[in-house]
């Protein structure tokens, strides 16, 4: 890579330095949409700051076996290498390491479980701190319903440390290698935050290793100006090393599914059920945009008996029976589209059982919704390229939304799902959330939508994900949304839209905890 670098004489960019602002209007400057990777930083002074960060005790390798271990990141379509990686160890590692970084200009990419789709934990050049050295879960105090652990520690490996305390997390990404750090930088979202809202709104204080090598405890009391810049921050103004979360009982849950022919109904349906507190949780997960499924499970035999006695008549899906005859009259007066029925009852016979695996089932229980949703998402939807632009809007604007999603993912796909949940906001989201997936507009309940295509091993060129990517953005922009993935290559839209006042105030605020600029650049800085 450095020899096509240096072929294609790529001016070398520092940290920074990327012009009047690093934020373009529309796209990076006079390059296409569809060629947005970041340029590389080329290394000047990387030799005194690798001197430099040895001689504090840091390990730091530079082999292009673990180089390469970080080239792309889940989305598989944007690629870089480190000239570094360091394992991160502590919190007092981690400052030494950012005030070198600070002193030479370098850049300090974070990275967790990986799972960015847009190239936002891969490193164009500088460090990779990898934070899954640290781990460890440092504390669970039952009485108080609360954990302080580590922030590189997978949500699977917390559960099962709270779950020898008969304890569970509350809400958490459905993906077993999410970290807890990367997850409050985004927000999280879980089948259960239309009812506890998103994983970020879990935490209570955390420990964080500022720009600039501070090591600061924050929470809404005690610093809390860099507490609500932190969570849901992506990663620009400080890296969060432990974080103290609430936790609650453990329970197993009970899910019921039912299925919609129409995306509207079964939105409308969803957003009833959140309104009225009706179940514990709610989703949608489509098969098909003709085949919808709303998923809505419970933790207790009380509340499942109160949402069938109150709610469940209401509803005007089907269950899979009578969604099934329906399915078979649908296809019946219309023969040409056979091939639709075949992939329905291939998709039907292939995901239902990974839904119902009798290891993480008990007496019609399900026992970890993480597993058994991570799986499917893996087995069903993953690949070599993972694409899944989102939009989040307003409880208002959410069906208009996502069926013109739905219309570009048809145009640009063959197969593809929609996963749709809603998120209980903070009573200060405005403030806390300001310049983050969350709506300005939204009230009590912010709705997102994840577009993903299914690829089925095919191969999709760079500019056609973009391209794709690029139309739901678009839509987002029109509609006044904000986007769980605002980050990485489609930073090009954060001005249009938070508008130039919130971007503007948000970058002096960066330089000023940043003043080198060198802490995850060019995800939104």
């Amino acid at each position: 890579m450095e020899r096509l670098n240096a072929r294609l004489e790529i001016p070398e960019v520092e940290p920074g330095t990327l012009g009047a602002c690093p934020v373009a209007p529309d796209a990076l400057v006079d390059i296409k949409r569809q060629q947005t990777n970041p340029a590389r930083w080329r290394g000047r002074g990387w030799k005194e700051f690798s001197d430099a960060v040895r001689a504090l005790g840091v390990e730091m390798s530079e082999t292009i076996s673990a180089r390469g271990a970080y080239a792309t990141d889940a989305g598989g379509t944007a690629y870089g290498l480190p000239h570094g990686v360091v394992i991160a160890r502590s919190a007092e590692q981690i400052a030494g390491l950012l005030k070198a970084a600070q002193a030479h200009r370098v850049p300090v990419t974070v990275r967790g479980g990986g799972l960015t789709t847009e190239g936002e934990s891969v490193a164009f050049g500088g460090v990779l701190l990898d934070m899954t050295g640290m781990s460890r879960v440092i504390s669970i105090d039952p009485a108080a319903l609360s954990v302080r652990t580590q922030a590189g520690i997978f949500w699977h490996s917390l559960a099962e440390e709270l779950r020898r305390e008969g304890l569970d997390y509350l809400s958490a990404p459905l993906n077993l290698t999410s970290s807890v750090g990367g997850t409050l930088g985004v927000g999280g979202i879980d089948v259960n935050s239309p009812r506890l809202g998103c994983s970020a709104d879990q935490a209570l204080a955390l420990q964080v290793v500022t720009p600039t090598g501070d090591i600061v405890e924050c929470s809404d009391t005690q610093n809390p100006e860099l507490f609500a810049r932190v969570i849901l921050g992506y990663g620009q103004f400080g890296v969060i090393t432990e974080a103290t979360l609430k936790v609650r009982p453990y329970t197993p849950l009970r899910m019921h599914y039912y299925y919609y022919s129409s995306l509207r109904t079964a939105i409308e349906d969803l957003q009833l059920i959140d309104r009225n507190d009706a179940s514990d949780y709610s989703g949608i997960l489509t098969i098909l945009d003709c085949a919808v499924n709303l998923l809505v499970a419970f933790d207790s035999p009380e509340r499942e008996a109160a949402f069938k006695a109150g709610w469940e008549s209401r509803l005007r899906g089907h269950g899979e029976f009578g969604f099934g005859l329906r399915m078979l009259g649908r296809y019946a007066l219309r023969p040409w589209k056979l091939g639709e029925a075949w992939l329905l009852l291939q998709r039907k016979r292939e995901l239902f059982p990974e839904l119902q695996r009798s290891e993480y089932m008990r007496d019609g229980l399900m026992l970890d919704r993480t597993v058994v949703f991570s799986r499917a998402v893996w087995n069903f939807w993953g690949g070599r390229q993972m694409v899944i632009p989102d939009l989040a809007t307003s409880a208002a604007k959410f069906a208009d939304a996502v069926e013109r999603g739905n219309a570009v993912c048809r145009k640009y796909f063959p197969h593809y799902t929609l996963y749709c949940v809603g998120i209980r906001l903070r009573k200060d989201h405005r403030e806390h959330y300001e310049m983050s997936c969350i709506p300005p507009d939204a009230e009590e309940w912010a709705y997102g939508c994840e577009f993903e295509p299914m690829t089925n091993g095919r191969t999709y060129s760079r500019d056609h994900l973009q391209s794709f990517k690029n139309a739901i953005y678009d839509i987002g922009v029109d509609v006044g949304a904000s986007y769980y993935r605002f980050g990485g290559m489609m930073k090009g839209y954060i001005r249009r839209v938070f508008g130039d006042a919130l971007v503007d105030r948000h970058l002096a605020m960066k330089k000023k905890a940043d003043p080198a600029m060198i802490l995850n650049r060019d995800v939104i800085f």
